[in-house]
């Protein structure tokens, strides 16, 4: 890793994504202390919704956890966290990381490959899931897989391959994930937090009806107007129905947010020793 100042909490952190799993990383860097700012694609595909910094990119502000998020563009980021709140901008090359000479740069657009982060970005590069190689394209990978390894830090190899396969709820995995039936622009009709039945129509993709794989709760449906491709992911449906939590980071995400505030800690207390 590269040497830094011993300044701690006045460097920036930057994430790339701001999905449900960046979200809680990017909540969990901003409640220790540190500056944070996200990077995503102008029109997010994410649909954890609820949970995630890139619905500001729709709606101007989202609040997740007591956290606000800003749609702004980068020459405004840096008021935009004196603030208290976390910019959003619509950066997916990364353009702007060159400009802020962030101390860390996180990468959790969470692609199963590496969409340009490289170590020359900041003194740490972090990123989260498969597709990287610790100590070539990053300095410390973050496992995702759920299991015994879920956040365990790897500064040299990858993290494991991605199997496809959601995890498992209530005995439910791929059922729990819904894919668009062919391509077209996506129209909802119900909403996240919604419980549905099994056959409910719950969107359409075109003039094609999109219906519940199986009972529950809609935690996640994507943005109406959006066009997507046949086989795109477009909802999710918790089968634990009334006891599902949509509007908090899950467990997973938590788990991993924790993780990289340990790597970040630990390149802190690295450059001070």
């Amino acid at each position: 890793m590269s040497s830094c100042s011993e300044s701690v909490f006045d460097k920036l952190i930057i994430v790339r994504g701001a999905g449900d799993l960046a979200t809680a990383t990017i909540i969990r860097l901003h409640n220790s202390g540190f500056r944070v700012m996200c990077l995503d694609i102008e029109k997010p595909t994410v649909i954890r919704r609820t949970v995630s910094f890139a619905q500001a990119m729709f709606d101007g502000e989202t609040t997740v956890e007591g956290v606000t998020a800003r749609h702004c563009d980068a020459s405004e980021a840096l008021s935009v966290i004196a603030k208290g709140m976390i910019p959003v901008v619509a950066d997916p090359e990364g353009r702007c990381i060159a400009l802020y000479k962030p101390e860390v740069v996180v990468d959790a657009i969470i692609a199963k490959r590496n969409l340009g982060t490289s170590r020359s970005m900041a003194p740490l590069t972090v990123a989260l899931g498969p597709g990287f190689m610790a100590g070539e394209d990053v300095d410390c990978v973050i496992e995702t897989s759920r299991g015994h390894s879920l956040g365990r830090l790897i500064y040299s190899g990858s993290a494991a391959l991605n199997t496809g396969i959601p995890g498992n709820i209530g005995g439910f995995t791929v059922e729990r994930v819904i894919h668009s039936p062919c391509a077209g622009e996506f129209r909802a009709c119900r909403e996240i937090g919604d419980l549905v039945k099994k056959g409910d129509v719950i969107a359409h993709v075109g003039d094609t009806e999109v219906r519940a794989t199986l009972d529950g709760m809609i935690r996640g449906l994507l943005h109406d107007g959006l066009s997507v491709p046949e086989h795109f992911k477009i909802a999710d449906i918790d089968p634990r129905g009334e006891k599902s939590d949509y509007l908090t980071c899950s467990d997973k995400a938590r788990s991993l947010s924790g993780s990289v505030l340990e790597a970040v800690i630990h390149h802190l207390s690295a450059c001070k020793a």
